[in-house]
């Protein structure tokens, strides 16, 4: 059975996020990658690959070794979704900011 991968779900996991930062510096094959935590070579296999399947990575054969590195579109796919939540909270907080010095300064 083969199941479509969700950005999102992919995202959600600890593990993955702090392989999607570790990439953000530069391109590193598998066995760097999973030199940085404290699991099994093949549990990082799992995480590549469900990030691999979502587009949030690429991989790019040199000689032997296949190298990851960051899918920048994808992420900017990402990036436009969560925008306008962002902007909703900006403009919570500015409001909010603006309650507090009209409170404080009646004090």
């Amino acid at each position: 059975m083969n199941l479509r991968r969700d950005v999102f779900q992919a995202i959600a996991d600890p593990t993955r996020r702090a392989i999607l930062l570790l990439l953000s510096t530069q391109s590193m094959t598998a066995g760097a990658i999973a030199s940085n935590f404290d699991t099994a070579r093949p549990t990082v296999s799992k995480h590549l690959q469900i990030l691999t399947e979502c587009e949030l990575l690429n991989q790019e054969q040199n000689g032997r070794e296949m190298y990851y590195h960051l899918n920048p579109n994808k992420l900017k796919e990402i990036a436009d979704f969560v925008e306008p939540f962002q902007k909703m909270w900006d403009d919570r907080f500015n409001k909010l900011e603006d309650i507090m010095k009209t409170y404080q300064s009646k004090k």
